[in-house]
């Protein structure tokens, strides 16, 4: 109950709320000018006609700036707490009380001090300078009038030491103020800093820095994710396909690894554009590079593969080498819902052995059903290819 009555009050805005909260905390300075009023009428020092026109001011005051931060149009200014605004008001109005309090205007003093204490939390380095300087010139003004109309209620040499008192505080509160918004302004650039290194540090750890790819370690993440999800928002199985750039070590061997770079950057660069939000490539290692297709027909996956391939042959990935034309071979599989996943890589790994084996520049699909199940419960083993003799080998695809 009590905090949906401080939303309907405050707003459910937590920066607007505590714009309107330290608003309404200021207005406590007003009521207690209002309640030193009342005393000053009822011992005789003001008069009641003048207690109705400050307490009336007062209020308008408060519900004035109440209603322009509970509205919102307090957000199209620089400052949307309005600090300065609100201080130069606040000012005035108790200047006001000083100037018909009578004998007990000196108390008035303290409430110039401490609404610029409000400042502290908002005020830049201008506004602080601004504020004081119109306070102390305003009750310099005011102290003026009042000793040449009333020199019985505000004596001379009495303002005098006012003004002097004031002189000295009100900057000085104001320069603290000043000090503290240049403190929280550093750190908050400090926090700013910090996050943007943390968000730096995450894409590090994600992401690989050459191709702008996401690494293997987060694409087992996104893996992993992709599985779960089988059988649920998802068709029963995705496609995984495995990419190798053909004859990558000969382009390095003879144009060096700066060509070799654009080509991977390159690659990288138009096979993303042609993905689908949902699917996913990752560089595997070296020239080889992971594709996860949000598909579940591994024919229409081979498909897109295709017209991958047939793009990449009328673009240039090397523009410093505009005549080379590098391709790639791909192997293909399917994932479905409770397969591991290194079974499924080893699968596709061991289709694009089987693509370059025959000539390179193609796409061989290996689907599920060609693999046999393995028992429940038993271990994956490391991702190897069987090279033709039938001996086991590096994952890596050697050149021919």
């Amino acid at each position: 109950m009590l905090e949906r009555l401080a939303t309907w009050v405050c707003s459910d805005d937590r920066k607007q709320r505590l714009r309107i909260h330290r608003s309404l905390l200021a207005a406590v300075v007003f009521i207690a000018c209002c309640v030193l009023q009342v005393y000053a009428c009822w011992m005789g020092y003001m008069a009641e006609q003048d207690v109705k026109l400050l307490s009336g001011a007062i209020v308008l005051n408060v519900l004035f700036w109440y209603a322009v931060l509970r509205s919102g149009l307090n957000l199209r200014f620089a400052d949307p707490a309005l600090t300065l605004p609100q201080i130069l008001a606040a000012q005035t109005i108790i200047m006001g009380a000083y100037a018909v309090t009578g004998p007990v205007h000196g108390s008035t003093l303290m409430l110039l001090a401490l609404v610029m204490v409000f400042g502290v939390f908002n005020m830049r380095h201008r506004d602080a300078r601004i504020a004081s300087l119109y306070t102390v010139a305003l009750m310099g003004v005011v102290s003026a009038i009042k000793t040449q109309t009333e020199p019985a209620l505000y004596p001379f040499k009495l303002e005098v030491a006012h003004f002097v008192i004031t002189a000295a505080i009100v900057p000085t509160i104001s320069s603290l103020a000043a000090q503290l918004a240049s403190l929280r302004a550093r750190l908050q650039l400090q926090k700013e800093e910090l996050q943007s290194a943390l968000v730096r540090i995450q894409e590090l750890a994600t992401i690989d820095e050459l191709t702008g790819l996401v690494n293997r370690r987060h694409m087992m993440e996104r893996l992993h994710q992709q599985q779960a999800t089988l059988g649920t928002e998802r068709p029963q199985r995705f496609c995984l396909a495995l990419l190798d750039l053909d004859h990558f070590k000969r382009i390095n061997d003879t144009h060096g690894h700066g060509v070799g770079d654009e080509v991977l950057r390159h690659f990288a660069q138009h096979m993303r554009q042609a993905l689908r939000p949902t699917d996913v490539l990752s560089r595997w290692g070296g020239e080889e590079f992971l594709l996860m297709l949000d598909e579940p027909s591994p024919e229409a996956a081979r498909r897109w593969l295709e017209r991958a391939r047939q793009h990449l042959a009328s673009i240039t990935l090397a523009p410093s080498v505009p005549e080379l034309k590098p391709t790639f071979s791909a192997g293909l599989t399917d994932v479905a819902t409770h397969e591991r996943l290194a079974t499924c890589i080893e699968r596709a790994d061991r289709a694009l052995y089987v693509a370059k084996d025959q000539g390179r520049n193609q796409t061989v699909l290996r689907p599920r059903a060609l693999e046999p199940e393995l028992p429940a419960g038993t271990a994956e083993q490391p991702i190897t290819r069987l090279a033709p003799s039938g001996h086991p080998t590096p994952s890596h695809h050697a050149e021919a």
